[in-house]
């Protein structure tokens, strides 16, 4: 059996950072629900990301579902949500009964479309929310959203779950809207098993959904409950791995755009395939190397291919207007995000690759 190259995979500190954490955690019988690593997790993220205040959360699935909560989206409410992405991204919306209508990705990005996003405003100009992407840790076009979503007095919710790390115009994505979400799921960039992040400038809103996300507990020596609650808290544990974690996100952004720049280096003389955009305003952490295929080979077949050789791909999100759950709602667009996802691949990515793995995936693709 040939060792798997895998498409991303925890990594932990070579230093052993997090061990520090999870050791104070042990030592102090801190293990759970809350404690200081939670406490120093969410102030250390925040001064990191460049936001006032943070709350750290079971998963990104959670810290989109509070961000909905607290702009206040509920049953019949009209949520803006970007195609091309995870199922993540718009579960959340049902969660609260609202009403999910997806948006189509440009090409320049291969995020939320300024243009269908205007076109969707006009169509449905009672709009509550809107959720973008920014999709494999590339930016989307934020200067044209943000300018689209004040116009319309519409809340801006940012799912940066894969794009911790990646910078447009120098900032940090998650930080341009009311409330930016980041994951810690065992394929991002850094990693705390599964956990994720809300952020905002909202500092009382923030609070509100650390209330919410312990149960909604009153203040009283009794369980006194005077709102819906839920179980959505980080564990101090967890947050240690994320203390850790934290402290390499830098070599782990230079890591994944070496690999990225190996693959376009390599496979940029191959006819028929593309690379993911480029723009001088982003500066992606290149969570995933993705590539695009045009002519006669199909991506299934390259994927295919590198399973033999026990490598791991996968194409690209399948986007929400296509999947059964959601084809019932409405999308504004063209035929973008569902060319990405018939034409692209997902090459792999894990920073503990060495360069003789890098170079074998290249291979393979070439010998095919």
């Amino acid at each position: 059996m040939k060792e798997k190259i895998f498409l991303s995979s925890p990594h932990m500190s070579d230093e052993g950072y997090e061990m520090e954490y999870i050791k104070e955690a042990f030592d102090t019988n801190w293990i759970a629900p809350l404690g200081e690593n939670v406490n120093k997790f969410e102030s250390e993220f925040a001064e990191k990301v460049g936001s006032k205040s943070a709350a750290a959360l079971s998963s990104g699935t959670a810290a989109i579902h509070m961000a909905l909560k607290a702009a206040g989206v509920g049953e019949g409410d009209i949520v803006f949500c970007q195609s091309l992405t995870f199922s993540a991204s718009a579960n959340p919306i049902l969660y609260q009964n609202a009403t999910p209508v997806f948006i189509d990705s440009d090409e320049e990005t291969w995020n939320m479309c300024p243009r269908a996003l205007e076109e969707a405003f006009e169509k449905y100009p009672n709009v509550k929310a809107v959720i973008i992407v920014h999709l494999y840790g590339l930016s989307a076009n934020m200067d044209e959203i943000v300018e689209l979503c004040k116009k319309h007095s519409v809340v801006l919710i940012e799912d940066a779950a894969e794009s911790l790390g990646s910078k447009y115009k120098g900032q940090q994505t998650g930080t341009f809207g009311d409330y930016g979400i980041f994951s810690f799921n065992g394929n991002k960039i850094i990693t705390t098993s599964g956990g994720g992040m809300l952020v905002s400038n909202k500092i009382e809103k923030v609070e509100k959904v650390k209330f919410w996300s312990t149960q909604s507990r009153d203040q009283a020596k009794h369980y006194e409950h005077s709102e819906i609650g839920y179980n959505y808290r980080l564990s101090n544990v967890l947050a240690g791995i994320g203390r850790g974690q934290l402290r390499v996100l830098e070599d782990r952004v230079k890591k994944k755009t070496e690999i990225y720049e190996y693959y376009k280096d390599h496979l940029k003389n191959i006819e028929g395939i593309g690379f993911m955009p480029e723009n001088d305003w982003d500066e992606p952490n290149y969570w995933l190397s993705a590539i695009t295929l045009e002519g006669k080979i199909r991506p299934l077949d390259v994927i295919e291919a590198l399973e033999k050789e026990n490598i791991e791909a996968r194409p690209l999100w399948k986007p929400m207007h296509l999947q059964p759950i959601f084809e019932q709602y409405d999308y504004v667009g063209g035929n973008v995000a569902e060319t990405l996802f018939k034409n692209g691949i997902c090459l792999p990515s894990d920073t503990k690759m060495m360069k003789k793995e890098i170079e074998k995936v290249v291979k393979a693709i070439k010998n095919y």
